[in-house]
């Protein structure tokens, strides 16, 4: 009698405890009918899969560990959300910390560095591909899943239904990143605008061709022309042609490595990453892991015409096209600017944001009607005169659940869990509605999107679309991200400034990645720090003994052809045949 009620006392002092863990089948039930709906499994699939990890969670039950995302709307949902329903399932406690983008890199960087365990996981960019593969401090997934991981990964994670696994795999063939949220760069414009008849037959008589989704730079240039300086005015509201940011921080950086030259047509062609030079202008030959140069004088095209024409028009067009003050805006500030109603189009637009720019009219958004349906559409990006068919036509984000050798084994499989957890297929449909940031094939071609896909704007007839693999992060061709990536937003912001002409500036730039890639290729020969992947640069020639023969494109007689539209009607129409 005496032990039993010691016992009943016990369990009821655990009970009390902040943070004790009481897990199981009856909490899975719970989210899985009252949270995790819809889902491309059945219930009972659904339970079947929680099930595993409330069995695989057991040794680390009451066990509380530190991951780390940016702050975007999908990872504020697993933060707030999922974290909760982890742990009251398999008694796991999360803190899911939310940062920006900048914060994450650094973050990372430093573990990697210092080889000290600040967060258990990240979620944490795909761009930094070519870094994880060549460092080998990060865990390499493939071989973590088949070996010292195995007893902690799904049977049901389903690894090729993921639409990014391409951008998570190293050259080696190996996946080192599985993706947690994807998105695309893409041309957003505004629907109803483009489709009134006045408007239509004035742009048809000053430029000679439909007013439609520009198919080219030269058609967004003319439709911005268009919209800025003669029709300046639409139901009392000053407009304009385009949007975009200019001021000289991080994420300025991030606006041109996200494909901003490979738009321009700076690149090699192939998918998902140009060879020999990819959208950064690095170049590494096809069967090579070793960087050669970013200089054209090296065979790179970081300073080429193309790449140069690409941050001109950026600058140009901001000054010109841009509602005042955009030149001075940040990323953060540029995004709530569209939904005020004002601008017509913008060349430069992630999807990440849909969720935003779907929000009803009592919450400030112009941009949709009164029943909520989206006035704007999204369609693919125009690309600039030296872009070839076969290349790379815009940039796709792939968040992706990073995991490091410098974690403890044990928090390691814990966080594991986690990861897979918030991707699994209970829970990765609810979350794509929630975010918009669909990650598995099963999951954009459920029967939710489809009732779903006239209020998101062309998302999901995109993300259906043969083009879509069009659009992809950075590639293997950059050595180490974190340490070539700060470069970028200190050259292009002294263009916006004034102080550089985009030559010059282009000009620094792939000097300094050629200065940064020699001491990579320096540390690599010496202690192989980059397992023999390093860059390898090529020795400087006149830059003449490349342009146009291999390396960098030579300048075009004419960078503005004839502007060309394609009709968004027809376009989703061609998109549904395939």
């Amino acid at each position: 009698m005496k032990k039993a009620l010691m016992a009943a006392v016990a369990v009821t002092a655990l009970l009390a405890i902040p943070g004790a863990a009481v897990a199981g089948m009856a909490e899975a039930e719970k989210w899985i009918n009252d949270e995790f709906q819809p889902s491309t499994l059945s219930k009972d699939a659904q339970k079947s899969e929680m099930e595993w990890f409330i069995k695989a969670a057991e040794p680390f039950k009451g066990m509380e560990i530190n991951v780390l995302s940016e702050t975007i709307p999908t990872h504020e949902y697993e933060s707030k959300t999922l974290a909760k329903a982890f742990e009251e399932i398999t008694g796991i406690k999360v803190n899911h910390q939310l940062l920006g983008e900048g914060e994450v890199v650094q973050a990372v960087q430093t573990q990697m560095q210092t080889n000290r365990n600040l967060y258990d996981a990240y979620i944490n960019d795909s761009d930094l591909i070519g870094t994880h593969s060549r460092l080998q401090l990060a865990v390499n997934l493939s071989d973590w899943m088949a070996g010292e991981g195995k007893d902690v990964t799904n049977p049901t994670l389903d690894v090729d239904d993921f639409i990014g696994k391409s951008f998570t795999t190293g050259p080696d063939g190996k996946l080192y990143q599985l993706p947690d949220q994807q998105f695309a760069n893409l041309y957003w414009f505004r629907y109803d605008w483009f489709n009134k008849p006045e408007l239509k037959a004035k742009f048809k008589e000053m430029y000679g061709y439909e007013l439609g989704v520009p198919v080219n730079w030269s058609a967004y240039e003319d439709i911005a022309e268009f919209f800025t300086d003669h029709v300046k005015e639409i139901d009392g509201v000053r407009v304009y042609g385009h949007m975009d940011y200019g001021k000289r921080a991080p994420d300025l950086g991030w606006r041109m490595t996200d494909a901003w030259l490979s738009m321009a047509g700076a690149g090699s062609k192939g998918l998902p990453n140009g060879r020999p030079i990819d959208e950064w202008g690095i170049r590494m030959e096809e069967g090579s892991c070793n960087p050669a140069g970013a200089s054209v004088s090296r065979g790179g095209a970081t300073n080429g015409p193309a790449a140069v024409y690409a941050i001109r028009k950026w600058d140009e067009w901001l000054r010109k096209y841009a509602p005042p003050g955009a030149a001075d805006y940040d990323f953060y500030q540029s995004l709530p600017a569209l939904s005020q109603g004002n601008v017509a189009q913008q060349i430069f637009w992630y999807t990440a944001f849909t969720a935003s720019m779907v929000a009803p009219k009592s919450e400030g958004n112009n941009t949709v009607d009164d029943s909520g349906t989206p006035l704007w559409r999204m369609a693919p990006s125009p690309h600039g005169p030296y872009w070839e068919e076969g290349q790379k036509l815009g940039y796709q984000d792939a968040g992706s659940w990073t995991l490091f050798k410098s974690t403890p084994v044990d928090r390691r499989k814990a966080a594991w869990l986690y990861a897979q957890f918030v991707v699994s297929k209970t829970v990765s449909l609810k979350k794509s509605h929630v975010g918009l940031t669909i990650i598995r094939d099963s999951d954009i071609n459920h029967a939710s999107f489809t009732e779903r896909a006239p209020k998101l704007g062309g998302l999901v007839e995109f993300y259906r679309s043969p083009d879509r693999v069009n659009w992809s992060p950075t590639g293997v061709n950059v050595p180490d991200y974190p340490k070539l990536a700060q470069l970028w937003w200190q050259q292009i912001g002294d263009v916006n400034s004034g102080a550089f002409t985009p030559q010059e500036a282009m000009d620094r730039l792939a000097s300094e990645m050629d200065q940064v890639m020699a001491r990579m290729e320096r540390a690599d020969k010496g202690a192989n720090t980059y397992g023999g992947c390093g860059p390898r640069l090529n020795a400087e020639k006149d830059p003449s003994e490349w342009l146009g023969k291999g390396g960098a494109k030579a300048k075009l007689a004419n960078e503005k052809p004839k502007g060309e539209t394609v009709s968004y009607d027809e376009l989703v129409k061609r998109w549904a045949q395939n």
